[in-house]
């Protein structure tokens, strides 16, 4: 699903609403994400996951092209684990 695809069904499903509309609100939600993951926060949706920023440490990787060494610096990653119920609902055990 695609963000696009995202603000068509909530569209859909609140047809007292704009596409406009939904799609202002859908890049709010969005915007105040990234923004707090920037920031270092954790963001949790119960029953759903969390977002968190993990730091990678400097390292030695490779270039899968070349097959060269290439030095890796330190750097931040987004992460995203997912909560309990949505991994039952996935594998079909709720």
């Amino acid at each position: 699903m695609t963000k696009n695809d995202l603000i068509k069904k909530l569209q859909e499903e609140l047809k007292t609403y704009s596409f406009k509309d939904v799609t202002y609100v859908v890049n709010i939600i969005f915007d105040s994400m990234i923004d707090a993951i920037k920031r270092g926060e954790r963001i949790e949706l119960r029953g759903f996951g969390s977002f968190e920023v993990r730091e990678r440490k400097p390292r030695m990787g490779r270039n899968p092209k070349s097959g060269a060494q290439v030095q890796l610096n330190e750097r931040k990653v987004p992460f995203f684990k997912t909560g309990k119920e949505l991994r039952l609902m996935v594998n079909n055990k709720k």
